[in-house]
């Protein structure tokens, strides 16, 4: 048996372990039942007057039920076929202040990317935010699109950093973890990016987030956090600021103010038409971000695979 590393809780013996191939497949068929499931209930009756297409309520309902759909797929997986419980992929308890501190940290870098843009010339103001835009629908469509990215970003993680990771580092180790779900990762999003000029910049920083949000899940030995940090970046750079999220844009009134690309300034400056996700500012912010969590202390346990030794770090309940 290779040697490697229970990230999130201890594997017990009667707990299975899903084959590398079958999980990579795994993972394309919860999305893809996802999309049939959701697209199964849009054509509900009535269900297109509540969800029209091309609004911010049909982007909700793709963040819900397309993306729930596939988290619930892949706990099933993890609590019937493998027979383990959800703190094995990372939902450990005091989930709530974990959870809470990512959302402050997944703020910060975003807000840090945009506001370094801007100071450089990269931005322009277009229109004013929320505030003086004020409207019932507004600030609806502000919250329920919070709640469905929250949703969005939980699912990625628990495909990536929650379940692919565990099963990789529990076989090869953190560095074949770490690359393997970073691989997955790139290749899933990598549809979302248009050939461009964006499109090597894109590439580069989605890997970036990879390596820096596994070395987050690793370090702080749960899944809440990154969840978190995931969520909170893709809803304030959607709706905080009226940019893209991965080219595309949700059509809201922003929260605080509504910016674009500044005339004559250079692509790898804002990155174009795919957003701030293609800058090269974001690249700079995310590399510090992950010298940060690869230089950091690690706050979980190192588990041991049955029959192996285990070598305990601070446990993250008591970090």
């Amino acid at each position: 048996m290779a040697r490697g590393i229970e990230l999130y809780a201890n594997r017990e013996p009667q707990h299975k372990r899903t084959w590398t191939l079958a999980a990579i497949i795994l993972i394309l068929v919860f999305f893809i039942v996802g999309e049939i499931l959701g697209g199964l209930l849009i054509h509900i009756p009535g269900m297109r007057d509540v969800f029209p297409k091309s609004t911010w309520q049909s982007e909700f309902f793709q963040l819900v039920f397309v993306f729930g759909f596939g988290a619930l797929l892949c706990f099933a997986w993890v609590k019937f076929f493998e027979r383990r419980s959800l703190a094995t992929i990372g939902f450990i308890s005091n989930g709530s202040r974990l959870y809470g501190r990512g959302l402050l940290l997944g703020f910060g870098f975003i807000s840090t990317v945009v506001g370094s843009i801007y100071l450089l010339g990269g931005y322009q103001i277009e229109a004013s935010g929320i505030a003086y835009n004020f409207s019932l629908g507004s600030l609806m469509a502000l919250v329920f699109l919070f709640l469905g990215f929250v949703v969005q970003g939980a699912t990625e993680e628990i495909f990536m950093r929650g379940w692919l990771f565990q099963l990789l580092t529990s076989r090869y180790g953190v560095t074949v973890g770490i690359v393997g779900n970073m691989l997955m990762f790139s290749a899933l999003h990598a549809g979302n990016i248009k050939m461009s000029t964006e499109l090597l910049i894109g590439l580069f920083n989605i890997v970036l987030v990879a390596i820096l949000l596994s070395l987050y899940a690793w370090k702080e030995g749960s899944l809440w956090g990154v969840c978190a940090w995931h969520s909170a970046w893709n809803w304030l750079l959607g709706v905080g600021f009226g940019l893209e999220v991965s080219g595309q844009n949700l059509k809201v009134v922003p929260l605080f103010i509504d910016l674009k690309n500044a005339d004559n300034t250079p692509v790898w400056l804002n990155g174009g038409a795919f957003g701030p996700e293609a800058s090269v500012v974001t690249s700079v912010i995310l590399v510090l971000g992950i010298v940060y969590f690869g230089t950091r202390k690690s706050h979980g346990k190192v588990f041991s695979v049955p029959g192996e030794i285990a070598v305990d770090i601070k446990p993250a309940e008591q970090a």
